[in-house]
């Protein structure tokens, strides 16, 4: 049965619904009609609207007892307390019903035939309309239990979704100092080696970084903006050691809008060149494929670096970051590989749903 507590408190403009009223009469001419059957004497339409009279009393005591009062006695239920309404509700509607049909004749109880319809319409009201008052109830209750396992989901579904954006805060926080304290850590190496260059190089780091920087709190990307970054960092990293890093990008038409998260593909090329390029003597070259086939996009970055046995005590945390990253961007619907190269050499490939940014990044 229906709890007190689970209705909606005093709105009255619940009373009358055009479902209750639907209902209440096509009850009340079914009822009106089956009177009728019984009496040769008074129309059909009359004993109808005896009978809607009837039922529209009733229904407005089904709507006022389920919100009136607002608290009741432990020990009385409201759905109790609503059919109550409903039973001591058709006499008095059965009553004012006759007054009306006969004119405001004050003394209709004199006369035996309208007493016995009059007691008739009382029995058929009060042996149905409890019936129809619980139906309602049951079907009431139904449509709570519904409503509220949908506001539960929603608000469950919200939840997720801010916890899922926390977790993706927090994951690219640690990407800016990650991604800067590398960065910064070649620039003072090559500040110690006393370069003529270290200028030229500390003006193209500024540059990159006021470019790059404002781009980590954004939520999406698109692969153009990151494919920029990427041969900025390239050019950057180029000057830093011009005799042991070479490079090429390529990428799909129709790629450059696509999604992708912040500093994602960045990630994959710094990571191939502290952890490739740089720990070998002879450097190598870097290559970065953008591909989309099939409704998705695949972005590799090949190097021919030292390989990952030699580089695998560092392939840890970054790589790790951006794939639980993808994960949360994607609805783990992503995945990030690492392939050996023969004779040495790493492919990292990031493999995903081709989806344009909505909201349009700049």
């Amino acid at each position: 049965m229906i709890a007190a507590e689970t209705l909606p408190p005093r709105d009255y403009s619940r009373l009358v619904t055009w479902r209750r009223l639907r209902v209440t009469l096509i009850a009340a001419v079914l009822l009106g009609l089956m009177q009728s059957a019984t009496s040769s004497v008074t129309p059909a339409y009359v004993w109808i609207a005896r009978a809607m009279t009837v039922g529209l009393l009733a229904m407005l005591a089904f709507g006022l007892f389920e919100q009136w009062p607002a608290r009741l006695k432990p020990w009385l239920a409201r759905w109790v307390w609503q059919l109550m309404g409903v039973v001591f509700s058709v006499p008095f509607g059965a009553w004012f019903a006759y007054w009306w049909t006969t004119g405001g004749n004050a003394h209709w109880w004199e006369d035996r035939l309208r007493m016995t319809g009059f007691a008739g319409l009382c029995f058929m009201g009060i042996l149905f309309a409890p019936w129809i008052a619980l139906t309602a109830m049951v079907r009431q209750r139904d449509a709570l239990a519904r409503d509220q396992a949908l506001r539960f989901q929603l608000e469950r579904s919200e939840l997720e979704r801010q916890a899922l954006d926390a977790r993706m805060r927090l994951l690219q926080a640690q990407v800016q100092p990650h991604f800067l304290f590398n960065t910064l850590a070649n620039v003072r190496a090559l500040v110690n080696t006393g370069s003529p260059r270290a200028s030229e190089v500390l003006d193209s780091l500024i540059a990159y970084l006021r470019a790059a920087v404002p781009r980590l709190d954004e939520p999406d990307a698109t692969l153009g903006q990151e494919l920029q970054l990427v041969k900025a960092y390239l050019e950057l990293m180029h000057m830093r050691m011009p005799d042991r890093l070479q490079y090429s990008l390529h990428a799909d038409e129709g790629t450059s809008a696509l999604r992708c998260p912040p500093m994602a593909l960045l990630t994959l090329v710094e990571n191939a060149v502290r952890h490739g390029i740089d720990p070998g003597e002879e450097g190598g070259r870097i290559e970065v494929h953008v591909a989309l086939r099939e409704g998705r996009c695949s972005a590799r970055v090949i190097d021919t670096g030292v390989g990952l046995q030699q580089a695998a005590e560092g392939l840890g945390t970054g790589l790790s970051t951006l794939r639980e990253r993808l994960q949360l961007a994607f609805g783990g619907d992503a995945r990030l590989s690492l392939t050996g190269l023969v004779p040495h050499g790493v492919c990292a490939e990031i493999d995903f749903p081709a989806q344009r940014v909505s909201g349009g990044v700049t």
